[in-house]
């Protein structure tokens, strides 16, 4: 399953605060074309019953099962410079994700 850092946890917490209405992070990844991928974060209210689900640190992850197998070795993780970024161990570089905007 995905690990996700703790300043990524951090962040995604100080988010849902604001978004009290959708507990539930939902993480997924689609093809964009034969060679790129575009990965999401989303906040919902449920999980669905075809997701993989996942607690980490008081946040529950719903991961559905077709991005699952993809997300295998990657890790959220954030910082302020970068935002939220999936990094993936075997390939040794990141993808930016900037699908979520800096709440105050």
């Amino acid at each position: 399953m995905i690990a996700v850092t703790l300043a990524a946890i951090t962040k995604l917490k100080a988010i849902q605060t604001h978004h009290p209405e959708d507990p539930i992070v939902r993480i997924s990844v689609r093809d964009v074309d034969d060679s790129r991928l575009s990965f999401s974060i989303t906040l919902e209210a449920t999980t669905q019953p075809d997701d993989d689900v996942q607690q980490m640190d008081g946040l529950t992850i719903a991961v559905d099962r077709r991005s699952a197998s993809r997300m295998e070795r990657v890790t959220i993780d954030y910082t302020e410079a970068s935002g939220f970024r999936f990094l993936h161990d075997e390939e040794g570089h990141s993808l930016s994700l900037i699908t979520i905007p800096t709440l105050n």
